[in-house]
């Protein structure tokens, strides 16, 4: 059967902008940092796809003592991997729609005690990104923020490259522009997209060769929070200040919009 497109969208979300979050999570989380000082490995994550090159489609990590490397493309021989049986098995995993028959089949038993770090983290990505309230201490409000932000860029840029109507027709007519993503006092949570005649591409941390076009800026990171995680209302949070939209408020009711896709892909 073929996939619909908003199928083939959220896949691509899910495996080239959500999934690299876990070198994020693994990294400043310090619990699970401390599980792969040691690690030496090559993790995928797959889906099976008749209509794919290779009949198959995925990204992977290569994991070297604490330093991760992401891959958005398949590798022919990993050490572990996560093969989901379709790509709306895959989708169904990651938006937490679990059911026995779309379990993955797991390979790496050789490499266990990584595998279930591995599985640590996915829990840890997938109980931040499905939380409904904002975290109380202060890390994880800087994670979860800096998570959003990450996954909205890449989100942003990788339905670009697929061709998203909406969103190729803005990069197409637009000249080099770059549109960020911030909050007041807290510079490592940033993250950018740089757009040019059709083309994207996603960054994180400030963009420092140019002043970016238009930021999305918050004045502390839980005014970011009620507006990422659809608590707070944006034209509200602009007219008390928890929201400053620098560049014009047309743009940032643009980028706005397709926050709220990349939101309705991942859910």
């Amino acid at each position: 059967m073929a996939h619909t497109q908003e199928a083939l969208y959220s896949n691509k979300i899910f495996l080239n902008a959500a999934l690299p979050l876990v070198k994020v999570i693994a990294n400043d989380v310090p619990s699970l940092k401390k599980k792969f000082e040691n690690a030496h490995a090559v993790i995928q994550v797959s889906c099976l796809d008749p209509e794919a090159e290779g009949g198959k489609r995925g990204m992977h990590f290569v994991v070297n003592s604490g330093e991760w490397l992401v891959h958005t493309c398949l590798t022919e021989d990993p050490h572990i991997e996560l093969e989901f049986k379709s790509v709306e098995n895959l989708n169904d995993f990651f938006k937490g729609k679990i059911t026995p028959a779309g379990i993955p089949k797991i390979r790496g038993i050789k490499y266990a005690g990584t595998l279930v770090s591995f599985v640590m983290v996915l829990l840890k990505m997938a109980n931040l990104l499905g939380a409904t309230e904002p975290p109380k201490d202060e890390a994880t409000k800087e994670l979860l923020v800096k998570c959003y932000f990450y996954l909205l860029s890449s989100g942003i840029s990788q339905l670009n490259k697929m061709g998203h109507p909406e969103i190729k027709d803005w990069t197409t007519k637009s000249p080099d522009r770059v549109y960020a993503f911030a909050v007041d006092g807290y510079p490592q949570v940033s993250a950018f997209i740089r757009i040019k005649a059709g083309k994207s591409r996603a960054g994180r941390g400030e963009y420092k060769r140019a002043m970016p076009f238009f930021t999305l800026r918050f004045n502390n990171l839980d005014s970011a929070l009620g507006i990422l995680m659809s608590i707070d209302d944006m034209l509200e949070a602009t007219k008390a200040g928890r929201l400053v939209m620098d560049g014009g408020p047309e743009f940032g009711a643009q980028i706005g919009g397709f926050m709220l896709e990349i939101g309705a892909l991942a859910k």
